[in-house]
């Protein structure tokens, strides 16, 4: 009986788990956010709303982050100064985006989201 329990809720957790350790992988490795990962993640693999993935997005992002810093903070790698504004700058930005995000309609949210994807690509190769 308790295998059953198992099986029911490995199956529902499975790929959101996948998900989010590939998400973490690049994140803690790379330095860049998960949601390069999660949020396409989301919306092909685990079938979400665009607007869905964002949101859900952001708030998995904090448990990333958070457990990705702490081998950082630990080596001594984090510039604290830097770190502290561009925590502030992030907060300020991250609720802005969070007020319009409901007024931007899927397909322009995915649109720029690939356009922002492909000029970071385009910025890192050059």
């Amino acid at each position: 009986m308790a295998d059953e329990g198992i099986d029911t809720v490995w199956s529902r957790y499975r790929e959101p788990l996948i998900l989010g350790v590939v998400a973490g992988l690049v994140s803690g490795l790379f330095g860049v956010g998960g949601g390069i990962i999660m949020v396409p993640g989301m919306v092909l693999w685990l079938g979400l709303s665009a607007h869905r993935a964002h949101a859900t997005s952001v708030a998995a992002i904090i448990a990333a982050a958070i457990a990705a810093s702490g081998p950082f903070v630990v080596a001594g790698l984090v510039d604290w100064s830097v770190m502290l504004a561009l925590f502030v700058g992030s907060a300020i930005g991250a609720v802005a985006a969070a007020r319009m995000l409901g007024r931007i309609s899927a397909r322009w949210l995915t649109r720029g989201f690939v356009v922002f994807l492909l000029l970071a690509a385009a910025r890192m190769a050059l």
